[in-house]
């Protein structure tokens, strides 16, 4: 009887919590909706800016011819992994690639949340392609012969022939986007994985995640050496180049409104019906017959969860 009564429990807090996980996901829905109502040409604009980028780098390839390899400090330094260890600084960068895209859709599912997924997002494009403008500029002034395998002399990939038609020219397909040679400074995994970094250290919340991230791309950059798919300055010029554009950019962008910090003040009648899908949100507590949250942004209280889609706008 008592095993009956348990399992009774057991189904029953499953069943409550997973509602309230529901409207919790419903809620946050309907607020990034609104967000991106708002925000859709940021986002567009940014995701058109990274198949200009691709469009560039499959473009210099068609300049490139592989020669010798330079002399680089990196390569008489670090031991060379060979192509059947190519894959470890591949799968370094793919754990930090997918674990920022994981991290910034957990306000969907946690209940302490700070940022607004698409807010995060048009803050991470603008650093994105800042640093992507520079690199276009940089590996079309001047190519160098590439150090990895595919690249090099006797290599089938090493060049690409003209293309036939615009179609071609204009299609970018993965292994194109795997087996590119000439894009070399400065260093593309490195600009997304610094850039997902640095934002994580600053909207992020747990320590020890952001130290394994600083871990991880400080091991990424001598794996990629170690790989030889870049050459030193290659990453060099990455970590100084990345790290300014973002500090510069983050400065004239105004700062995103912080989730956490919220007032909890009386509640009138006409904003009960409201208090529950802003506590959802925001993962206040209180009674809602006596207490509401409000979030206070800029030094001006904001109403309600309608009036948190219009105040923040201005943080992107």
């Amino acid at each position: 009887m008592a095993l009956v009564g348990t399992d009774k429990d057991m189904s029953f807090y499953i069943g409550r919590e997973a509602s309230k996980l529901w409207k919790r996901f419903c809620a946050e829905v309907t607020t990034e909706i609104n967000l991106l109502a708002e925000n859709w040409k940021y986002l567009l604009g940014g995701l058109i800016c990274q198949y200009i980028h691709g469009l560039a780098a499959r473009g210099v390839h068609y300049f490139h011819r592989p020669g010798p390899i330079l002399q680089d400090v990196g390569f008489y330094l670090l031991p060379e992994l060979g192509q059947d260890r190519a894959y470890i600084s591949e799968t370094v960068f793919t754990t930090i690639f997918l674990s920022f895209i994981m991290w910034t859709f957990h306000p969907f599912i946690f209940k302490t949340k700070k940022i607004y997924t698409v807010l995060i997002w048009c803050r991470v494009l603008a650093f994105l392609v800042g640093c992507q403008f520079l690199r276009i500029i940089t590996f079309y002034s001047t190519q160098l012969p590439g150090p990895n395998y595919h690249c090099r002399e006797g290599s089938k990939l090493a060049t690409l022939p003209p293309p036939d038609n615009i179609l071609q020219a204009l299609l970018i397909v993965p292994r194109g986007v795997l087996y590119g040679c000439g894009d070399l400074i400065f260093s593309s995994h490195m600009i997304f994985s610094l850039v997902f970094v640095r934002t994580y250290q600053k909207y992020g919340t747990r320590r020890f995640i952001k130290q394994c991230a600083w871990l991880a791309v400080i091991a990424q950059s001598f794996l990629i050496i170690a790989s030889r798919k870049h050459y030193t300055v290659d990453v060099v010029v990455a970590w100084y180049t990345v790290n300014l554009v973002v500090f510069f950019i983050d400065k004239t962008l105004p700062e995103l409104p912080d989730r956490t910090s919220a007032l909890l003040l009386p509640v009138t009648k006409d904003s009960k019906s409201k208090e529950e899908n802003h506590k959802l949100l925001n993962g206040n507590s209180g009674d809602p017959a006596e207490w509401r949250p409000r979030t206070q942004i800029n030094g001006k209280i904001v109403e309600d969860g309608k009036t948190v889609h219009e105040a923040v706008i201005n943080g992107v």
